[in-house]
């Protein structure tokens, strides 16, 4: 037999097929990372996009709009969830071109109403190609943060998906060597 020792077996060709599909598959997780108006938020937002640059992936952000409490009046009720949305919609713009900046590829925009962490649970449960959190830590007197506080804190035994919090103190410089 003048079988060539150097030519792949059938074992060989298998896993040679399946790495496309493994590339694809780390190409289509996405990290999450909520929105807000606070200033470790950046820091969050540019670290996620500094993973997803590096180790394959999408970046989506999720600005959560608290709900509008009780008002006797529908008009101003109204009124004020508007100006929330437009609002809403400001910051993912901002963070949407910045993102698109560092990364050369533009985020997926969730904007939703509801509780932080009931809906970012949701999201999660309706998009099963997320598979990180990413928050960012406030570095105020008062702790890091509720949204922080609640999910990488109480909650983060039960969530199902890695939870990364971003000091919001570091600079990017910091960052780039951390990503």
């Amino acid at each position: 037999m003048n079988e060539d020792p150097m030519a792949p077996t059938p074992e060989d060709t298998a896993l040679d097929a399946d790495a496309p599909v493994e590339q694809e598959e780390r190409n289509n997780r996405i990290f999450l990372c909520v929105v807000d108006n606070t200033l470790e938020c950046r820091n969050a937002i540019y670290f996620a996009a500094r993973r997803t640059a590096r180790t394959g992936g999408r970046l989506a952000l999720l600005y959560i709009m608290e709900p509008a409490e009780f008002q006797h009046w529908m008009s101003v009720e109204e009124k004020m969830r508007e100006e929330a949305r437009e609002e809403a919609e400001g910051f993912l713009q901002q963070y949407s071109s910045e993102v698109q900046e560092w990364t050369d590829e533009m985020p997926t925009l969730y904007l939703r109403e509801g509780k932080p962490s009931e809906t970012i649970l949701a999201l999660i449960e309706e998009e099963p190609r997320i598979s990180i959190l990413v928050l960012g830590a406030g570095i105020d007197k008062k702790g890091p943060g509720p949204l922080v506080s609640s999910i990488g804190g109480k909650m983060s035994g039960k969530f199902p998906i890695p939870i990364t919090i971003v000091p919001g103190n570091l600079s990017q410089e910091q960052l780039d060597m951390l990503t």
